[in-house]
């Protein structure tokens, strides 16, 4: 094997990517890089999945916990992170394993970001101070003036993607498209992905049972400990934002857990059409335990897969 290899375990939420990944490190006697990017967050933990005091025992993980909500990070700052850390596990072991399912962490790892422009605290705070004004319709609408081309692909629900486009447009002088140069960054590792699915009508009960198992646990009060940082980009989630509006007396506590499960479900969808477009993940239900340790014991899996990208 001429480099190390990340073994990249991705898929919806609620699959089971957590425990596989667990059982992959200890099979290779090595550690998990998360790429979730909620559960980085350290008072985030019910309504995120974090692993268990017992799963991190088992095994290392980086980027759990790393940051308050009320520190700022995006997908160009876990690049540099994750690569970092990548750098030191391989000094010393010849795998590690990636797990996670927010798409644009996996892609910064995987195929890297387009170079930004550095955002000055000020402009920053301008920016926010202008979205916390005039709201997400206005910045919209300014996004658009500024660069059309992103406007169209941009997720408009998110306003972190649409705030960090105006930055980079502002601080650029030009539209953040323009600066995109669509091509692949080397790596100094290959890398091996396994997604895990299972039929539709399976995994939204699972998704379903999750939300009912962090209710008995207590996602609602986590939620109402973190309403006074509700205006912070990092409780734009689900399984939290719902929380808000019932704090406020708009709509009933039913009502706040049947959202969580139809925009958990959503978003497992979303996650699924993403990494579907992804030819090199090699798909497994999730129970297949056998036969993904065959995959990953086969010579001919690393003979395909071992020169990665």
């Amino acid at each position: 094997m001429d480099k190390p290899v990340l073994i990249m375990v991705v898929g919806p939420t609620g699959v089971g990517k957590t425990a596989l990944s667990i059982e992959i490190a200890e099979y290779f006697g090595t550690v998990v890089i998360s790429a979730d990017s909620r559960q980085i967050y350290r008072e985030m933990r019910i309504g995120t999945a974090v692993p268990s005091p017992e799963e991190l025992e088992r095994v290392t993980h980086y980027f759990i916990g790393k940051l308050s909500v009320k520190d700022y990070y995006n997908s160009w700052e876990y690049e540099r992170d994750a690569l970092a850390v990548a750098e030191r596990i391989f000094r010393n072991r010849p795998y590690a394993v990636l797990c996670g399912g927010s798409m644009m962490y996996v892609d910064a790892v995987c195929r890297g970001m387009d170079e930004a422009p550095d955002i000055s605290p000020g402009l920053r705070k301008e920016v926010y101070r202008e979205y916390a004004d005039y709201g997400l319709a206005h910045m919209l609408a300014f996004l658009k003036e500024l660069d059309p081309v992103f406007y169209e692909e941009v997720d408009r629900d998110n306003p972190k993607r649409v705030l960090h486009a105006v930055e980079i447009c502002r601080a650029a002088g030009r539209p953040c498209s323009n600066l995109r140069k669509k091509e692949k960054k080397k790596r100094d590792f290959d890398m091996l992905r396994i997604g895990l699915d299972m039929p539709r009508p399976e995994l939204y009960a699972r998704v379903d049972k999750r939300v009912d198992d962090m209710m008995a646990r207590g996602l609602e009060e986590e939620a109402r400990r973190l309403y006074p940082f509700r205006a912070f980009n990092a409780l734009n989630t689900v399984g939290y934002k719902e929380w808000f509006d019932y704090f406020e007396g708009k709509i009933e506590r039913e009502e706040v857990v049947r959202l969580i499960k139809r925009n958990s479900r959503r978003y497992a969808k979303k996650q699924l059409t993403w990494f579907r477009k992804d030819k090199d993940i090699t798909w497994f239900h999730p129970d297949m335990r056998e036969e993904i340790f065959s995959y990953l014991r086969s010579p001919e899996t690393w003979n395909l897969y071992g020169a990665g990208d």
